[in-house]
């Protein structure tokens, strides 16, 4: 065979399951149908990313926390209340410190340019092949191996074929593995803001009855938005000028950082369910959005496609040390029992928050501020949703506990 794995997709899920397969000696290529100078801009777009501590921990085994860390902005606490518009918000909240993870910051803001550009240094460093501008046309299972064909090349082989070609995944749909999902009627806006005053730190979410308004630290006086509404009503404030853009976003956002500016661009993102009924098939495996896709209530979809990038790659590797075949149904067989349950539970939880807080039903409104009171009133059970939300609960895998392959 030419590679024991093929990674089809060079995202940030890709080409992170390629650095840790790397790192435990399993010859690895990407294929990404996209040239590097489309997804590499050192211009800050306006996109960023809430890493959970544990996915930090995997960055830092991986040998990329180190430069990373520079432009990460650790989250120490966590603000969640209700309330609309113009309105003072619920006197109920949700608040999280140190009181409630005692292993440092419970995540870390990073923006999307600095982390794709840190993968891609380690990337062009290490031993995994690199094939961009470059697109599967074919993939075909045999007992042994797996064969892609890619458009204008010669056919490569490999013992494992994995998807990480986001939510519309070719290889999931060749390989037969089907979606259910869902629109939610809802676009996100997504930008960043400059402010006069300073956040410490401070993430805070704010359950509009549109839907969900996160503001989340960034470095320099800066924190990214992720401003959720009704799709129609979402598409209408993304057309307008800049100005008229802040002019609606200020009562939303409040004064309490001061005046505000946009920094960088703005992207709008229609939101909706997609998930595979399962995350394997014969040779093939699927990590990331490729497998899940979800609302960004919780901040938790990259964090979720890294949980599928150190599950796999640790089955893998000890599959590769027992010197059995990587493709071998049983190998692929741990990982899906390792990641199904937790991805699903994932797509419920994030379905029900978003169906239950973006509304304006009264009686709702009531039940889940009195919920969010009582949580932050019971220490134990703050400690176990931060501990949910930091990738700390459960059995992670050795990456994201900070350890090595």
């Amino acid at each position: 065979m030419d590679y024991d794995v093929i990674i089809a997709g060079g995202g940030l899920n890709g080409l992170t399951l390629a650095l840790a397969l790397d790192s435990a000696g399993i010859t690895t290529v990407v294929i990404d149908t996209f040239a590097p100078q489309e997804s590499l801009s050192p211009k800050f777009d306006g996109r960023s990313y809430a890493l959970s501590a544990a996915s930090q921990k995997m960055l830092d085994a991986l040998g990329l926390w180190e430069d990373l860390v520079r432009h990460a902005e650790p989250m120490l606490e966590i603000k969640v209340s209700d309330g609309a518009a113009g309105e003072t918000p619920s006197p109920f909240v949700m608040q999280f410190g140190d009181e409630d993870f005692s292993q440092g910051p419970m995540g870390f803001m990073v923006e999307d340019r600095h982390l794709r550009a840190r993968l891609a240094e380690a990337v062009k460093a290490s031993n995994v092949t690199l094939r961009s501008g470059q697109t599967i046309t074919n993939q075909t299972i045999h007992s042994t191996h797996v064969t892609v064909t890619i458009d204008g090349h010669r056919p490569i082989t490999a013992a494992v074929l994995v998807g990480a070609d986001g939510r519309n995944s070719r290889t999931a749909k060749t390989a037969g593995l089907t979606r259910t999902g869902w629109n939610y009627n809802q676009s996100s806006l997504v930008c960043a803001i400059s402010h006069e005053k300073p956040h410490h730190g401070i993430a805070h979410q704010y359950f509009m009855p549109s839907g969900p308004l996160a503001i989340l630290p960034l470095t320099q006086n800066r924190s990214g938005i992720v401003w959720t509404e009704q799709r129609h009503v979402a598409q209408n404030i993304h057309s307008l000028s800049d100005g008229d853009y802040l002019d609606i976003l200020r009562p939303r956002f409040g004064d309490f950082l001061g005046e505000i500016s946009l920094a960088g661009s703005r992207y709008i993102y229609p939101l909706s369910l997609s998930t595979t009924h399962r995350m394997i098939a014969p040779r093939v495996a699927l990590v990331g959005d490729a497998a899940h896709a979800v609302h960004p209530i919780a901040g938790q979809g990259l964090n979720s496609g890294f949980k599928d990038v150190a599950a796999l790659a640790e089955v893998l590797c000890d599959t590769k040390r027992r010197g059995q075949d990587l493709g071998i149904h049983t190998t692929l067989a741990e990982y899906q029992k390792w990641r199904g349950f937790d991805n699903a539970l994932l797509c419920t939880a994030t379905n029900s928050f978003n169906r239950i807080f973006s509304n304006n039903n009264p009686l709702l409104r009531g039940i889940r501020d009195l919920g969010m009171g009582l949580i932050n009133a019971a220490p134990k059970l703050r400690k176990n949703f931060v501990a949910t939300a930091a990738g700390a609960a459960g059995d992670p895998p050795r990456l994201l506990r900070g350890e090595p392959l």
